[in-house]
């Protein structure tokens, strides 16, 4: 069977990288989306959630956030801002991120960067979900 070439790249580099990918599955913003070897060249917007990794003896999880991938014959490249394979994922930082995020939104406070504690909660609770998967 032919298989695909991962690249999970962020900001701070490479994060993830696998040769023998059979299928990768994707949120994407207009839904859910499943890339194989031969798939057409693609460009789509990613929403924050998880790539679901499938091999030959198994599968993998990653938690991304929002970004973008590109689709080619025989390589998938994403490109995200934060990408943390699910069995790297630390439970109780995720949790912490979480309940930060939940007090700052609590908080009736000018400086408060509403959307940002909005996007760490979305963050935190894609991790914790993603953990969860593996």
């Amino acid at each position: 069977m032919n298989t695909l070439r991962l690249n999970i790249v962020t900001p701070n580099g490479s994060v993830y990288e696998r040769e023998d990918v059979e299928m990768a599955v994707l949120q994407t913003t207009a839904g859910e989306m499943g890339i194989m070897y031969g798939h057409i060249p693609t460009v789509a917007a990613l929403k924050t959630g998880h790539v679901k990794v499938n091999f030959h003896n198994g599968n993998e999880f990653i938690a991304v956030s929002d970004g973008f991938i590109e689709a080619r014959q025989h390589q998938l490249s994403i490109i995200v801002q934060t990408a943390e394979p699910a069995s790297e994922i630390d439970v109780e930082r995720a949790k912490l991120a979480k309940s930060r995020a939940e007090s700052h939104l609590e908080e009736d406070d000018d400086n408060t960067d509403i959307n940002r504690a909005k996007r760490a909660l979305e963050r935190a609770n894609n991790r914790l979900r993603v953990a969860e998967l593996q």
